[in-house]
């Protein structure tokens, strides 16, 4: 039989989760949507670093990272679940105490000056592989590293990169063997940035603040390689594909609180006479909304279950992206039609969460590139219609 239940653990830290952030975090926003208006920051440094000091007394800390870094090593499942809760409010809060996966790659001497330091909140880091000339395809990259004796010269432009203005180092990929191609002619590099790249913010329809990196004549020594030299693009998949499904389940937050906004407003906004929520097609608009976020729910830790199997989830993580972030979507535009012209002002979070959620089906894979891999699993016979019963 299939059990849908959540463990009691599971429950708990569900429960402990959504008190923190309905007491700590959510009354920020009022601030936050202020600060963004002024064009200020949401939230400052010294905040989030308050919140995520207060979260750590409670016991959340590093909730993926292994408990020998001090982390909880929560796993795919209990992360999903948190990120479930962290997304139902729009504050760009998030719990301490992690660092990308790729830099437990790392030599003893990296863990020390990079890992560590991120996991601490000393440092920051950020991703860079998209390109001007490559976004969905990864293996089109045209940043070059050269050897030059015991350095490597890195000349490009990175485009895109989330944090890129804010971190310290960079986690940067590069051709290193031009006739290797993307299999063995990639390495990754940690960058400090005292190296010598530069950063310039990229503004958006949304409070998402990428940067474009450039690099020109960057040295680099070659101790700083992160895994082994040609092998970037392996490690490079392993970051892109690991937490994918991480995407949807911070959408489901968003998604179950803006159906409570819709229902309240439903129940209260009266309308010639009688409340909105006695009309069919406000009744409509919230039934298609709760049926799409609990089909989205059970895909998605259905993805994240296989990731903690150790099965390969990459079809389950897809179809989650894929239908998570457009569930999303839908929502919040029949929340917003639910609240009217007061949807659509910025007195209310939902015009903010209209823009932010629309970057969901663009970042870490876009629907179409989803949909490719998808169809290419069953066309090629990688998987079955119904496999998941089976």
């Amino acid at each position: 039989m299939i059990d849908f239940e959540l463990s009691e653990e599971q429950r708990a830290v569900k429960d402990a989760v959504r008190q923190f952030i309905t007491r700590e975090v959510m009354p920020l926003e009022s601030t936050v949507l202020l600060n963004e208006r002024e064009g200020r920051p949401g939230i400052d440094l010294e905040t989030l670093r308050d919140l995520q000091a207060k979260a750590r007394k409670h016991g959340y800390w590093g909730i993926n990272t292994p408990e020998e870094y001090g982390g909880m090593a929560a796993g795919p499942i209990m992360s999903a679940i948190i990120a479930g809760e962290s997304g139902r409010t729009f504050v760009p809060f998030r719990f301490g105490g992690s660092a990308d996966n790729i830099l437990y790659a790392g030599t003893e001497e990296q863990k020390q000056e990079f890992l560590i330091p991120t996991i601490e909140g000393e440092r920051r880091s950020c991703f860079a592989i998209t390109e001007p000339g490559a976004g969905s395809d990864a293996r089109n990259i045209r940043t070059r590293a050269v050897r030059d004796g015991d350095e490597w010269i890195i000349n490009g432009e990175k485009i895109f990169i989330t944090n890129g203005n804010e971190a310290d180092f960079v986690m940067v990929f590069a051709v290193t063997n031009p006739e290797r191609g993307a299999n063995g002619g990639v390495t990754c590099f940690l960058v400090d940035r005292a190296m010598g790249w530069e950063s310039t913010p990229i503004p958006t329809m949304g409070e998402w603040g990428p940067a474009s990196l450039s690099f020109q004549d960057v040295r680099v020594p070659h101790r700083n390689i992160l895994g082994e030299e040609g092998h970037g693009f392996d490690l490079a998949m392993q970051w892109i594909g690991q937490g994918r499904f991480m995407i949807p389940a911070g959408a489901l937050g968003a998604a179950e609180r803006m159906i409570e906004m819709a229902i309240e407003q439903a129940n209260s906004r009266v309308s010639m006479g009688k409340p909105i929520a006695e009309y069919q097609a406000i009744q409509w608009h919230i039934a298609d909304s709760a049926v799409e976020l609990e089909a989205a729910r059970w895909l998605t830790l259905r993805a994240a279950w296989q990731v903690e199997q150790g099965v390969d989830a990459r079809h389950a993580s897809s179809i989650a992206k894929l239908y998570g972030t457009n569930m999303a979507n839908r929502v919040v535009d029949r929340v917003l039609q639910i609240h009217g012209g007061m949807g659509y002002t910025k007195e209310l979070p939902l015009e903010r969460w209209y823009r932010e959620l629309r970057l969901l089906r663009i970042f870490e894979g876009t629907d179409e590139i989803q949909k490719r891999t998808i169809a290419r699993n069953l066309l090629r016979g990688h998987t079955t219609v119904g496999a998941s019963l089976s």
